[in-house]
């Protein structure tokens, strides 16, 4: 008989030997396996990580949260999946009280400005009054999608990537409150961190300046509009890329195809890059003037050892 390899040889080896051998024999061939399937749902506690100042870390896993707030299933416009969609989640209030103790708990945040840090790079400023508004949620699964044996839930891929929201996802359920535009709903979400923004990323401030300048202006809206997934000089969001270092965006692409793209980045190409119909002719000409201002004011991280 022609051998068709060594698999093939293993088995007739197996059916011929004594049956312990034979059993011992299998066992082995398929106990990696077997462990394989027994351990790939097997998933990592979420934790979500709470910073304030140099000298304050606190990580909170799931389970605690659960323990703390009142779990809820909440049904929510999803801006993401372009349809109704139903989450296991906790109150963001509650999480901000058990992440922030120190500090007053969320209350103690209404007037500060903070950052939602995502694993892909996404960096959301927001002022904790934002955060403290009716109607926001920690999503940890969806409803549809609860492991019965282990008590868990899981998220379905979510955006054009097709990414997995975990460990956390921000959503909000009142009425209005699901453009991503004015509202974060960060997923991917694992750390809030107490930080105005000008001192987070002190290399995004056109120091200098005139304060006349519409510049001002268009860096305002950078950090709403754009800072969530763009740096500037190596500082902000990291899903996009920096439009400063090495080039500014005004010395590569002329001024019309910028705000061309801007206010609706598919009419050129497939993106992840959300719309911006809600900016103004003027909302365009100051993010085109802090452009500009910026590319006076290069500082490559990369120059100064940075990645």
């Amino acid at each position: 008989m022609r051998s068709t390899g060594l698999f093939s040889l293993g088995w007739a080896f197996a059916l011929s030997a004594p049956i312990s051998i034979a059993s011992a024999w299998v066992i082995g061939l398929f106990l990696p396996f077997l462990a394989s399937a027994a351990y790939a749902d097997v998933r990592p506690e979420p934790v979500l990580s709470f910073v304030d100042g140099a000298d304050r870390k606190v990580e909170i896993g799931l389970e605690q949260m659960r323990t703390a707030c009142v779990e809820r299933e909440v049904e929510v416009d999803d801006p993401y999946h372009a349809k109704r969609m139903r989450y296991l989640a906790l109150p963001l209030a509650c999480v901000l009280d058990l992440g922030f103790p120190d500090s007053g708990g969320g209350e103690g945040q209404r007037g500060r400005g903070l950052l939602l840090r995502a694993l892909d790079g996404y960096t959301r400023p927001v002022s904790g009054a934002e955060l403290l508004e009716a109607g926001g949620f920690l999503a940890f699964g969806e409803s549809a999608l609860v492991d019965t044996t282990s008590g868990t839930s899981r998220f379905s891929p979510i955006d054009r990537r097709r990414v997995d929201p975990a460990p956390f996802y921000l959503i909000w359920t009142g009425p209005g409150q699901n453009d991503p535009h004015v509202r974060a709903w960060p997923y991917q979400l694992a750390r809030i961190e107490v930080a105005p923004f000008e001192e987070a990323f002190p290399r995004t401030v056109p120091r200098g300046l005139p304060k006349a300048n519409a510049g001002w202006g268009g860096y305002a809206l950078f950090q709403k509009s754009c800072a969530s997934c763009h740096a500037i000089n190596g500082e902000g969001g990291r899903v996009g890329p920096d439009l400063n270092v090495p080039l500014s965006i005004v010395e590569y692409r002329p001024i019309s195809q910028i705000r061309a793209y801007v206010r609706n980045p598919e009419a050129t190409r497939y993106t992840s890059m959300p719309a911006h119909p809600q900016l103004t002719e003027d909302d365009l000409d100051a993010l085109i003037a802090y452009f500009s201002a910026m590319r006076d004011r290069k500082d490559d991280p990369r120059s100064r050892g940075g990645s």
